[in-house]
């Protein structure tokens, strides 16, 4: 049985750089991810990553498993994509949801919680990723004052005593919670 990691983050206007993936920082942070997936694959045998589907965050570690699928000593790894519900992307521009088709078209595994979009399909979606998984890797400042979606998945991973890899979104500093 091989070892899986859920991926958690926060949406691109919590970062200083919002959409603009150009931006250094953004660069920093798809780096320490990169750096972060293959220590989980080389140091821990993860080699199936889950991905729930969401803009910022999900797409970027999607795409760089793909990518590093492609290189050598890194074949093994499985790319799962978790939705919350059928059209959850519909409001997106096009260039997002072409990239999280991709992303799809490209996974191991592609499931849908929910039949109707409703404020439990994202929880349950995390619950399921973290269910399945036995690390949660979160670009996540682990502010408890705020109040965004991105608490959940670590609060559950928490409870739930997976082991924690946090990227700061402002820093890009690394922290095992």
């Amino acid at each position: 049985m091989s070892i899986a990691c859920a991926i958690a983050g926060h949406r691109p206007t919590r970062f200083k750089f919002k959409y603009k993936e150009d931006y250094s920082l953004c660069k920093k942070i798809k780096k320490k991810i990169t750096e972060q997936l293959k220590y989980l694959y080389d140091e821990k045998g993860v080699r199936r990553i889950y991905v729930g589907g969401s803009l910022g965050v999900d797409i970027w570690v999607g795409e760089i498993v793909l990518r590093l699928k492609e290189t050598s000593g890194y074949e093994e790894f499985e790319l799962a994509v978790i939705l919350p519900f059928p059209g959850h992307d519909q409001k997106w521009d096009e260039r997002s949801r072409k990239r999280l088709e991709f992303l799809i078209q490209n996974s191991a595994e592609h499931l849908v919680i929910e039949k109707n979009d409703c404020r439990e399909s994202s929880v349950k979606r995390n619950c399921y990723m973290i269910d399945h998984a036995d690390i949660l890797l979160a670009v996540y400042d682990n502010d408890r004052s705020l109040h965004d979606d991105s608490i959940q998945p670590v609060r559950y991973a928490e409870e739930k005593r997976k082991e924690i890899i946090l990227i700061h979104p402002d820093t890009a500093e690394v922290t095992i919670v």
